[in-house]
């Protein structure tokens, strides 16, 4: 049986001493003899080079004061955490309770905070985030570019978050986010079969563009603000063609869209919305009206030709009318269009008999 232990302490370690389990203090650098006959004395050595001082019997040694100079004690209430920066570099997240850090071998760097108020708010929050500490205290996540984020503590709106990360500590609230797109979109009204005036059925296709301008209300009024302005659009559509003909539908496709859309701004105004625009794509008749509206188009041109058809010929009659009046008013002038007739007979090379009127023909002869 020995009864001394030689225990050496090198310059970057300390001794926790230990006798019949109760810790006795701090043994320094150098080399010690520890008279221990009966075995009841026990060393642990740790090395200062980790920062942290990690023991089951933590309590007993900070309550006893002997880490005075040698370590910082970290004493976290629970609405407190605390972020610790070692050789300038972010180490972790400090959760409630006691922590010791060594002094001396690094440079340690503590900051205390309040989770009292629940969204943590700091300088370097990239930073800290990337720690696999953060994952346990902090619940965390980002706003896209375009958009915005509506924040909801225990069930009440609290605010907007813009865009980037975000980080609110757990335990503290119940957190939920909801991230709305502040970029103009476009929504699809396909397919809406409507009546029109003179009980005409049709299909429409319409598309919508709007932008949330009051994320806020966006997401208090109504549970999906797109499917609601996607309703509030069938119902205005519904109302302009309801009240119009078929006629007037085909014929001005823009003012339907113009009417439409004014109808829809102040319903989408209170969801928060604003409408760019609003647009009819299409107009499908059903088939027997299609065919019907072939028949009358087919029609119309058939009656338009025959009319352009009936001016033509009135026009060459009342010509040629204007023609006789003027050769029976004035002899020499018909005395030079029979000499032109003749003139083209002899130049053909072959004789035509001539019939019309008993003068004319006698004179032809008389010529011949």
């Amino acid at each position: 049986m020995f009864l001394f232990k030689r225990l050496k302490i090198r310059s970057f370690e300390m001794g926790l001493h230990f006798r019949d389990g109760e810790f006795r203090g701090l043994i320094g650098v150098g080399s010690h003899w520890i008279f221990d006959p009966f075995n009841r004395t026990n060393v642990e050595v740790v090395s200062r080079r980790a920062p942290f001082l990690a023991h089951e019997k933590l309590d007993l040694i900070v309550k006893s004061g002997v880490l005075k100079g040698y370590a910082q004690v970290i004493d976290l209430q629970d609405d407190q955490r605390a972020l610790v920066w070692i050789d300038g570099r972010f180490a972790r997240i400090l959760p409630p309770g006691q922590h010791v850090v060594w002094l001396g071998q690094r440079e340690v760097r503590v900051e205390v905070v309040d989770v009292r108020a629940p969204r943590f708010e700091h300088v370097d929050l990239k930073v800290v985030l990337q720690s696999a500490t953060a994952r346990e205290q902090l619940e965390t996540g980002a706003v896209n570019r375009g958009c915005v984020g509506v924040l909801f503590l225990d069930g009440r709106c609290a605010g907007l978050l813009d865009p980037g990360p975000w980080a609110f500590w757990k335990r503290s609230a119940d957190v939920r986010v909801v991230e709305v797109d502040l970029r103009e979109t476009t929504i699809d009204v396909p397919g809406q079969e409507i009546m029109s005036a003179d009980k005409v059925t049709l299909r429409l296709n319409a598309s919508a563009t709007y932008r949330v301008v009051d994320p806020r209300k966006a997401v208090c009024t109504i549970d999906d603000h797109k499917q609601a302005l996607y309703r509030e659009a069938q119902l205005a559509l519904r109302a302009v063609v309801g009240g119009r003909e078929l006629d007037a539908l085909l014929a001005d496709k823009e003012a339907v869209a113009v009417e439409a859309a004014g109808l829809l701004a102040p319903r989408a105004e209170a969801l928060g919305l604003a409408v760019a625009s609003l647009g009819v794509r299409d107009l499908i008749l059903p088939g027997d009206m299609k065919d019907l509206m072939n028949k009358v188009t087919e029609a119309r041109k058939a009656a338009e030709a025959n009319l352009i058809t009936r001016r033509e010929e009135t026009a060459a009659l009342r010509s040629q009318a204007n023609t006789a009046k003027l050769l029976a008013d004035n002899p020499t002038l018909m005395r030079l269009r029979e000499l032109e007739v003749l003139e083209k007979v002899v130049a053909g090379g072959k004789l035509n008999v001539i019939l019309g009127e008993k003068g004319l023909a006698d004179r032809v002869l008389n010529l011949l």
